[in-house]
């Protein structure tokens, strides 16, 4: 019996409600001029009190030293392996945004940005353009037909595109263009097995056009893709642990993310108030609420300390909006750590927190990592939250006689 399985068996129907607030990019490394990660910077009395009273700890999204990215790490804060469960970003921006995918359909994820006279890119996200401007790209990449694939582009939000590849014998096992750095060329795409090749001439045809389309667009004269992927089906967090669950997200991948496990997606605004105030609107017809929280994650990949720190004490000011809602379980974590030191996603533990009822207390004095260390949960791995969430819920039956 694996862990889906026997969350299936002992989970229950109960009134009792879960929050689940996913601070995106939680965890930091120390500035070098202070000694102190952005948690320890930050002020937050309220997150202090609530770790002061609940039980806490450190999560590996997916094992000591890998490096999640977003999709796994929120998969495992749900409880799904998330390296069984892997989804490809191109399908978790695709279905956050409503596009409908076919069973042959192959969707990867762009990002606009700028390369110099070389061919070097300058910037991975093209200034983070607006997401009007970005909407007038797609429509000039849109429609095209590639060796009898049509291609649809999408836009996101700012820079972030998709691209959906339509078309018969096609195979998403190709590697990606975005090299994740600047100051280097694009990379070619390539088949990863001989299932694949089809869709990596087709792609690279794409974006050779698409090159010859934007030249005069700058600052997005150019476009990276990656995350090629078919719709992956998994089990509902219905089917596994009996919740009606709602998603509350600004950002389309996480809607998408959170659409594929099952929940349903609130219609919400594009601030952290407005996401408050929709968990308000919506408190009493759902019992599990994942709310997801981006722009901590922004900051650290823009390499912004100050900024990070400022969202941090931003969201402890919101904090008496959850708790005056009192729910059974608390959780406050992340997907991952964005250290606004490395300016990406990082392999570092992430500090977790449960407040609920019948937690047994530990001597955290205060919400940040190093306090962590030394919690009730000591380090666990991230598909362990949900099982706890759900026991401090008294969701839970007991297992065996």
């Amino acid at each position: 019996m694996n862990m889906q399985d026997l969350m299936k068996e002992l989970s229950i129907q109960t009134p009792s409600k879960i929050i689940m607030m996913v601070i995106d990019g939680l965890g930091g490394l120390p500035d070098p001029r202070t000694g102190d990660t952005e948690l320890e910077t930050a002020r937050m009395p309220n997150l202090d009190a609530l770790a002061a009273g609940g039980v806490c700890g450190l999560s590996y999204p997916v094992a000591p030293g890998i490096t999640p990215g977003s999709g796994p790490g929120h998969l495992a804060l749900f409880g799904y392996d998330p390296i069984e469960c892997n989804i490809g970003r191109g399908v978790l921006e695709a279905v956050g945004i409503d596009v409908e995918l076919g069973p042959g359909d192959i969707a990867a994820r762009g990002n606009f940005c700028t390369i110099d006279a070389k061919g070097i890119i300058t910037d991975r996200r093209a200034g983070r353009i607006s997401t009007d401007k970005c909407a007038e790209l797609c429509k000039l990449l849109d429609n095209m037909d590639i060796d009898g694939v049509r291609i649809k582009v999408y836009p996101v939000r700012e820079h972030r595109f998709v691209v959906v590849f339509g078309g018969g014998g096609l195979e998403p096992d190709v590697s990606e263009s975005d090299p994740s750095r600047v100051g280097v060329a694009p990379l070619e795409i390539t088949a990863l097995n001989p299932g694949s090749h089809i869709m990596a001439e087709v792609a690279m045809k794409f974006v050779a056009k698409a090159r010859d389309v934007l030249t005069s667009q700058h600052p997005a004269n150019m476009l990276l893709l990656r995350g090629f992927a078919k719709k992956p089906h998994f089990p509902t967090m219905q089917d596994l642990y009996k919740l009606n669950p709602l998603a509350i997200a600004v950002y389309p991948m996480y809607r998408g993310l959170a659409r594929l496990v099952g929940m349903k997606v609130a219609a919400t605004g594009t601030t952290l108030e407005d996401e408050f105030k929709t968990l308000q609107q919506n408190y009493k017809d759902y019992d599990f609420f994942f709310i997801h929280v981006k722009w901590t994650d922004t900051a650290g990949e823009d390499g912004d300390f100050s900024r990070k720190v400022k969202v941090l004490e931003q969201i402890d000011a919101a904090i008496p909006t959850l708790t005056a809602l009192k729910p059974d379980v608390l959780v406050v974590t992340g997907d991952h750590s964005t250290p606004a030191m490395l300016k990406g996603h990082s392999w570092h533990p992430v500090p977790v927190l449960i407040s609920a009822k019948y937690c047994r207390g530990d001597a955290v004095p205060n919400f940040s990592e190093i306090a962590f260390i030394n919690g009730g949960l000591g380090r666990i791995n991230a598909t362990q939250i949900m099982p706890l969430a759900m026991a401090n819920a008294l969701k839970l039956t007991k297992f065996g006689a």
